[in-house]
């Protein structure tokens, strides 16, 4: 992390010819599980991850906006005063969308002077660990602090979701801003997304011998392309056709009357998400009653799920989850929006490097690219780091 740190803060003295005021991170995030309940107003459990996106930024003394960043060689350059939605396209629209998401909500940016900002992360892109909410939380406390907006996390939250929703033009729910702004080590957030009341729930995975391990399948995805949407039109109709505001509002007794109400496709999608909620609350209970070991069949049920009712994985997914599970994993399963990504594996520590050479040999067999594997560990949310 100290290595980034002086990478980010090189990297803007580079581009800008000066030090910047000061560096903020924000990381990543494993959804362990509830997936695609968020935007439903269900439960999720995600947990931020020590992999993170680092904000070097410094004030102007005008309206200007400069951004750059490592992974591009052009520096974009707007007026805060002309930022509107769906009108920049790439990696830039996540911060600049939060800068103009600030504004829509409490804050009054008349005054605040614009910036130079360079980003740096470690991050996948592309691989379901939310790489745009890194982004835009980093950005979030980064503002926040220099503009001197006093905002709660709750707010930041808010203009993190309003900028992916509004901004950049991707449906997601709140779960990935929640965790990169809320998230606390060796702990998991449960996040009631109706209300949002949400609650640390320890891991307890080193005590256990446990390991989180990612499989990123190079499969790239993004959450703006159709499929997302889709997904989430079926459920907003699905609730529509039921009488619900949304499908939180249905427990398992209610499938017998959407099976007779619903068209087939519809139906699976509900499913999904009545099930998925009860699996993210067992996976509550049992946690707190008796450790993480003792999660791995829900974790399995969950990506079967996702697989055959929501319809959001790929073979590349499937593949890496079974072999997982073959080789020695408790519980496997993808993680994030589908189409891509990655899967997680909850693995006894001592057999790390079985289930990842057996990965690596299975994604060979069948011709598939390198999967990138890495264990993870849960981190604390966004912060000041320099």
């Amino acid at each position: 992390m100290s290595d980034l740190r002086d990478e980010v803060q090189a990297g803007f003295q580079q581009r800008f010819d000066e030090a910047p005021d000061g560096v903020w991170s924000a990381p990543g995030r494993v959804n362990l599980i509830g997936e695609h309940t968020d935007y439903n107003d269900g439960f999720v459990l995600p947990f931020a991850i020590n992999r993170r996106t680092l904000a070097a930024l410094r004030l102007r003394d005008d309206r200007r906006i400069r951004l750059a960043t490592s992974f591009a060689d052009d520096t974009v350059e707007i007026e805060l005063d002309t930022l509107a939605p769906k009108t920049i396209d790439g990696w830039a629209a996540y911060p600049l969308g939060v800068a103009w998401a600030l504004g829509q909500g409490n804050a009054d940016l008349g005054a605040v002077p614009g910036f130079d900002l360079y980003l740096d992360s470690d991050v996948p892109v592309g691989a379901g660990l939310s790489s745009s909410a890194a982004i835009e939380c980093a950005v979030a406390v980064a503002l926040n602090d220099v503009w001197r907006l006093g905002l709660d996390r709750r707010a930041l939250v808010d203009a993190g979701h309003r900028a992916e929703n509004d901004f950049v033009g991707a449906p997601t729910g709140i779960l990935d801003q929640s965790a990169s702004l809320l998230g606390q080590a060796d702990s998991a957030l449960f996040i009631d997304c109706r209300n949002f009341d949400t609650e640390v729930i320890p891991l307890g995975l080193e005590a256990a011998g446990l390991d989180v391990l990612v499989i990123d399948t190079r499969v790239n995805h993004a959450h703006a392309d159709g499929g997302y949407a889709s997904r989430r039109a079926s459920c907003e109709a699905g609730a529509a056709a039921l009488g619900v505001a949304s499908l939180r509002e249905l427990t398992k007794d209610d499938l017998l009357r959407a099976r007779d109400t619903l068209d087939g496709e519809t139906y699976r999608r509900v499913r999904h998400v009545v099930t998925e909620n009860d699996r993210v609350l067992e996976t509550v209970r049992l946690l707190r009653t008796e450790g993480p070991a003792a999660i791995g069949d829900l974790l399995d049920a969950s990506h079967r799920s996702l697989r055959n009712d929501f319809e959001v994985s790929v073979p590349e997914l499937d593949l890496a989850v079974e072999t997982a599970q073959n080789y020695g994993a408790l519980g496997a399963r993808m993680t994030g929006g589908g189409f891509g990504g990655s899967a997680i594996a909850l693995v006894p520590r001592h057999l790390i490097s079985h289930v990842k050479v057996a990965v690596d040999g299975a994604f060979a067999e069948h011709g598939y690219a390198h999967p990138d594997m890495f264990t993870v560990v849960a981190d604390e949310g966004a912060r000041r780091d320099v």
